[in-house]
């Protein structure tokens, strides 16, 4: 296998991107979404992220992205801004490779130096055998709940799991007022 660089993503490979996220929706249950979006719509995603300082990679191979992740808000109520929830998604070719695994790291390291408190994974079709389930208990997330039969996609009922990882002390220590969070919070994008 060639070597696989994780670096931060940038609007040129959204081209990618965008082909990755759509071969996931139209044949994957990672996302419940049931129409791709256009490239237009998953550049204002990026850019929505951006502006707010939220960590976004790629995994390039040979010079081709072949996976990306990303952190962003768990919900938009104020209270909820130390945590962020992941996305990981990669290329058919990728898949089974170790990417996911560097791109996790790179984002758990990224969102732990950024100030947030806890990353959440919301896991589709999140069966004990999903190797996203596997690929976060790997990495030290726990589970933290189930919801049976949440989405409906590709003609069967699935079941959304929610995985939860403590950084920065989780909720046994103050806020930093210097994080990320706070910083967003406080210039009122947060």
């Amino acid at each position: 296998m060639s070597s696989i660089n994780i670096r931060p993503a940038v609007p040129s490979d959204l081209d990618a991107i965008t082909s990755i996220y759509e071969d996931a929706v139209m044949h994957g249950t990672a996302t419940y979404e049931l129409e791709p979006p256009s490239r237009a719509e998953m550049a204002e995603r990026f850019t929505a992220l951006q502006v707010e300082g939220y960590p976004y990679f790629v995994a390039e191979r040979d010079g081709s992205v072949v996976g990306y992740a990303y952190a962003g808000p768990f919900r938009s109520r104020p209270a909820y801004r130390f945590i962020v929830e992941n996305s990981i998604y990669l290329a058919p070719s990728a898949k089974g490779q170790g990417v996911g695994r560097l791109l996790l790291e790179r984002l758990l390291a990224e969102a732990t130096a950024l100030g947030f408190r806890q990353m959440i994974a919301v896991i589709g079709d999140g069966s004990p055998q999903s190797p996203s389930v596997r690929l976060h208990e790997r990495a030290g997330f726990r589970h933290s709940g189930v919801l049976v039969g949440s989405g409906y996609k590709h003609g069967r009922w699935l079941d959304t799991v929610f995985m939860q990882y403590e950084m920065n002390g989780g909720a046994s220590a103050a806020p930093d007022p210097e994080s990320l969070p706070e910083r967003n919070f406080a210039a009122g994008r947060g």
